[in-house]
């Protein structure tokens, strides 16, 4: 059987509280709480969920913008977390981000040939200026942007055009690995689609492969072909996007599906509210996460944690109960 191009194996991050003069810590923040997944070459993982419930620290857990505590990230056969210096710039070149805010991600002092460039300066991928310009322009191309764009500053663009310009600052280098940090959420429900359809576009071009973090549901389905839900820093579920939108198993899977609107008005989806709130990361509670909040829930849910086993070809579920 062959590798995955990546692989997360208990991937934990835990951010420290510190209090008092001293500022000794008290406590921490359990933003992700022992995380396994793979992705295999050329594939596309969607990971879903509520705001705080750890993607976006997963994903730049994995290209190490922030270090993790614990767990094991190994691409193509290397660990990345025994990756330092040298090393750790060269696994930057094939994986890369896009980031959630298009208006925030781009350096307002920078012309888009500059900072589209910029990757072929510090992995010196060009030998000469007219190269470093035919590169630049080359992408600009791929992405849907114009030549003469190269001159201009981000503030002179729309929102789904930023977007398009961070999207060929990570195709700069050639990637492997693109971690999608939700590339659409800060867009229009119409430049989210074209947003969509380019990175498919892209995938089949280039043989890309995507870690997918979003919580529109219906954006992932579309994008994804396995999906994987986190709930409070663990991987509930996880199955092929067809089999999990079409029979979720686990009881937080099922309430946010009944929550995605569907364009038809003749049929109709029995709501499934949610009592409560989401508890706090640095409290979290005891046994399954979702026990205070689930409508199945027994007493064994509040006791013991559920381990991510697999109920049917290729669907796995963390619940005791399923």
């Amino acid at each position: 059987m062959r590798e995955p191009l990546l692989k997360v194996e208990s991937l934990t991050k835990a951010f420290p509280i510190r209090s008092g003069l001293l500022k000794r810590q008290t406590g921490a923040v359990q933003a992700v709480n022992g995380v396994d997944f793979h992705i295999d070459a050329g594939e596309t993982l969607g990971l879903v969920g509520e705001s705080g419930c750890g993607k976006s620290t997963t994903g730049r857990c994995v290209l190490r913008l922030i270090e993790p505590t614990s767990g094991d990230i190994i691409f193509e056969g290397k660990n990345v977390r025994a990756l330092d210096g040298g090393a750790l710039r060269a696994l930057r070149r094939d994986i890369q981000i896009i980031f959630q805010d298009p208006y925030a991600s781009l350096n307002p002092r920078m012309s888009v040939g500059a900072i589209i460039g910029e990757a072929l300066v510090i992995h010196k991928l060009a030998k000469t200026g007219r190269e470093f310009d035919d590169r630049v322009v080359s992408l600009l191309e791929t992405v849907g942007l114009k030549a003469d764009h190269r001159t201009r500053f981000p503030h002179e663009f729309s929102g789904g055009q930023r977007q398009r310009i961070g999207i060929a600052r990570a195709l700069a280098v050639e990637p492997k690995l693109i971690i999608c940090d939700e590339p659409v959420s800060a867009l229009d429900v119409s430049i989210q689609a074209q947003v969509i359809n380019l990175l498919e576009d892209l995938q089949q071009k280039f043989g890309l492969a995507y870690l997918f973090v979003a919580h529109d549901l219906s954006v992932v389905e579309h994008i994804s072909r396995r999906v994987a839900v986190m709930y409070l820093g663990r991987i509930v579920e996880m199955a092929e996007s067809r089999a999990l939108y079409a029979s979720p198993k686990h009881p937080y899977t099922e309430a946010l599906l009944s929550a995605v609107p569907i364009p038809d008005p003749k049929v109709k989806r029995q709501r499934i509210r949610l009592s409560g709130e989401v508890p706090s990361p640095a409290n979290p509670p005891s046994g399954c996460h979702f026990h205070a909040r689930c409508p199945i829930a027994k007493p064994l849910c509040s006791k013991e944690v559920p381990k991510l086993k697999q109920s049917a070809d290729g669907h796995w579920v963390a619940c005791h109960l399923r």
